[in-house]
Parts: structure tokens; C-alpha cells; sequence
């Protein structure tokens, strides 16, 4: 049975000018990602991850080629309806999380609902159940510099779930926590992704990120330099670890 796409990255290019030399930070990317696995890309720094990640998310936009979400161009969206159509369909977890920092736990997930045109009844209730989810049922009058690392990367999570995405957006989201907690997040995420079928992307330096993905894309100078799916990448591990 085949897999249905969710997102489509054809013939991507993305080039910038600085001091007068042209930098070709994606060179041709395409790449198809099916819905509810979970994906992460790998590589080094400039190799063009966190510039393919935006292109993904419509926070950038590129020299040649598109991106298909759920079939649409999101490149011919005009700007509020593609400010809409991301709001409704993709979820965003920061490296440093992005919390507003005069809200509390609870209206800062309630935040993207607001946007959608929910009401405050119903996004408070929504929000306080979010949050309960993520195991922060007792923190919900917490604003961030209340609140642990972890425990604010939890708050961005049910706020990346508020408006129930098809797609979730993780930059670097375990860069500042510590092992035992960067962990939990991995986990967090996984179990999402499982239990509502979201599509997880990940944009990482984190090898631990190999643990839970269903298939990682290493690129490397703009390119996607091969995919390869977890059981290849544990299969290699464990025959580079056998004796002799």
C-alpha cells in the first residue's frame, strides 16, 4: 500500500548575495515526506538544513522551485493566506523555544488559537487540556521565566499542537537541554506523532533524533546527499559494533 505525501519539495534552489558572491545554499532539493512519519534532517552547519527546514515552512521563500503542502503551492499563497494556511497546518517548536514572555503557560498556547478565530472559551479550555498533555497541568499560571528548559519546550509543544497541524516543525529542539531532558522531548514528540498522526520534521544536530525517526535526509553544500530509513542506520550501527 502506498504511503500518502503530505509534502513535496520539487526542484528547490535558494541563493543569496553576500559581498557581491552569489552563496547557493540549496542546490536543487527534492524530496517527498509521507504523512505521520517522522523525519529528520542532518548535517553540518552551512549545509543548507535550517534553509531547507524554513523553505518547508514558508518562512523563506526560494530562488526556483516549490513546496507542496497537502497538495498546495504555498508559494502562490499570497501573504495572509499563506500567514492563515501556516497557522492552520503547521505547528512551530523553537531551539529557544519563542515564548512571549509577559504570558503565562496557558495563554501562550492559547496564543495561535486566537488567530484561527476560536473563541476564548474554547481556546482556554483547549489550551489547558494541551497543556495537561504534556504534563504541565500544574503550571498553567507560569510565565517562561518560571519555568524550567524543559518545561518551556513542553509549552511550545502544546502551543505547536493548539490549532491541530498535520504537520509539526521542530528547529533544533533539544540544542539547550541537557541529555535526560532533550531525551524526554525526543520521546514527546514520537508519542505525538504516533498517537495524532502528525508529520514531524526536525531540523537537528542531535543524534539521539536517530533513535525515533522513521527516515533521516543527510544533505551536505545544498544537497541531499542520501536518505536512509532507521533500520538501515541501526543495522549499519550494530554491524560496525560487532567484535572482529
Amino acid at each position: 500500500m502506498s504511503r500518502e505525501v503530505v509534502i513535496k519539495v520539487v526542484d528547490l534552489h535558494k541563493y543569496y548575495v553576500l559581498k557581491g558572491e552569489t552563496v547557493k545554499a540549496l542546490q536543487g532539493i527534492n524530496l517527498e515526506v509521507y504523512r505521520g512519519e517522522y523525519l529528520s534532517i542532518l548535517g553540518p552547519s552551512g549545509s543548507g538544513k535550517t534553509t531547507l527546514f524554513n523553505m518547508i515552512g514558508g518562512l523563506d521563500k526560494p530562488t526556483k522551485g516549490t513546496v507542496y503542502i497537502e497538495g498546495t503551492d504555498i508559494f502562490k499563497l499570497p501573504g495572509r493566506r499563506l500567514a492563515y494556511f501556516r497557522n492552520k497546518k503547521l505547528g512551530y517548536v523553537f531551539q529557544t523555544y519563542n515564548l512571549i514572555p509577559y504570558l503565562n503557560a496557558l495563554d501562550n498556547v492559547a496564543l495561535p488559537m486566537i488567530f484561527a478565530g476560536v473563541p476564548r472559551k474554547k481556546r482556554i479550555e483547549k489550551a489547558k487540556k494541551l497543556l495537561e498533555e504534556v504534563g504541565l497541568g500544574k503550571r498553567l499560571y507560569h510565565r517562561p521565566f518560571e519555568l524550567s528548559g524543559g518545561q518551556q519546550q513542553r509549552v511550545a509543544i502544546a502551543r505547536a499542537l493548539a490549532n491541530d497541524p498535520s504537520i509539526i516543525l521542530a528547529d533544533e529542539p533539544t540544542a539547550n537541554l541537557d541529555l535526560v531532558t532533550g531525551k524526554q522531548v525526543i520521546n514527546m514528540l514520537k508519542e505525538i506523532s504516533l498517537k495524532r498522526g502528525v508529520t514531524v520534521i526536525t531540523n537537528t544536530h542531535d543524534l539521539k533524533m536517530i533513535d525515533v525517526s522513521d527516515r533521516i535526509v543527510y544533505i551536505r553544500d545544498g544537497r541531499i546527499e542520501r536518505i536512509e530509513e532507521r533500520q538501515v542506520v541501526e543495522l549499519r550501527d550494530l554491524i560496525i559494533d560487532i567484535p572482529g
